[in-house]
Formats: structure tokens, C-alpha cells, sequence
């Protein structure tokens, strides 16, 4: 089983809707059975309490059941357990590296824009994702919008990854 976990701030807005976004879109692609897709964030501040209702509101938009998510923290474990670690913006991405045990664990994280086929001569420093918890409706759909960008890419890498493990 292929291991994939987005992992933001609190695990209330970003990091859950990528979650989501992405199991949807890898079952549509007929490898629901292959990968699973988890999250969590880099604080426990929000441990335990569910997807931000208007996070909620847009994945409802979007026919994806959001109710059963509960924020946690990410767990140094998990470092080796995870085959990709999607941070949702540039904080993320440098403190999961920096925990990192080891290289192996940090070449397996990368910010999930850079999956995004529009990114690809974006400097790193601007791939990331602004907490929209501090917005309103319209900035929960730009972060709608950045994660969806990178969604096909994701589904693609991973489908690349299974292909190269069967070899």
C-alpha cells in the first residue's frame, strides 16, 4: 500500500480538503485500493476537532463527506511510514525537513504545488498555500483551486511510483 499524507497547520482547513480532494480523485482513478491518503498538522492546537465548517462547505460543493475528519498532529513515525509527505505551504515544508530523521525521510516531502503542472518554473519560496482560516468562503475556494491544480499531477506521480515498484 502506497502512503501519502498532506499535513498543514492546525489539520482543520488545508491539509484535510487535500486529503480529501486527493482520495477522491485517486479512486476515480482506479487506485483507491492501492493508496491511501491521510493528514495531520504540525500543532496539536486543533487535535481532535473536526474540518472547519467552511472547509466542510466547499468539499461539500464538491460531493466529498468530510464529517468523520478529526484534526491530530503528525508523529515522527510517520516519517517512515509515509512514502510522500505533502506539506500545504513553505512553514510546513521547512519544519517537516527539518524534523526529518534522516534523507530518506526528507526526500520524501515536498509542498503539494509542486505537483502542479503550471508550477513547474515557480521558485519553491511561492509554492505554498495561505492559511485561508483567517478568510472568508473566497479564500477557502483559492485553496480550493491551488490543491485541485496539483491533484492530477499527484495521481500521476503516485501511478508512476506503483508502476516503477511492480518492475
Amino acid at each position: 500500500m502506497y502512503r501519502i499524507i498532506t499535513v498543514c497547520t492546525g489539520n482543520i482547513c488545508r491539509s484535510p480538503m487535500a486529503e480529501l480532494m486527493l482520495t477522491d480523485a485517486l479512486a476515480k482513478a482506479g487506485l483507491e485500493d492501492d493508496v491511501v491518503v491521510d493528514s495531520a498538522g504540525t500543532t496539536g492546537w486543533e487535535a481532535g476537532n473536526p474540518i472547519d465548517e467552511r472547509a466542510a462547505a466547499k468539499l461539500t460543493e464538491l460531493g466529498i463527506d468530510s464529517r468523520l475528519h478529526r484534526a491530530r498532529r503528525f508523529e515522527p513515525e510517520w516519517y517512515s511510514e509515509r512514502d510522500l509527505i505533502l506539506a500545504l505551504d513553505l512553514d510546513h515544508y521547512r519544519e517537516l525537513r527539518e524534523e526529518a530523521p534522516d534523507d530518506n525521510a526528507r526526500d520524501r516531502i515536498h509542498l503539494l504545488r509542486e505537483f502542479d503542472p503550471d508550477t513547474t518554473d515557480t521558485d519553491l519560496e511561492d509554492l505554498g498555500i495561505y492559511d485561508p482560516w483567517y478568510g472568508d468562503a473566497s479564500d477557502f475556494e483559492a485553496t480550493w483551486r491551488m490543491v485541485d491544480s496539483a491533484v492530477g499531477g499527484i495521481v500521476s506521480y503516485v501511478r508512476h511510483e506503483l508502476d516503477a515498484d511492480v518492475s
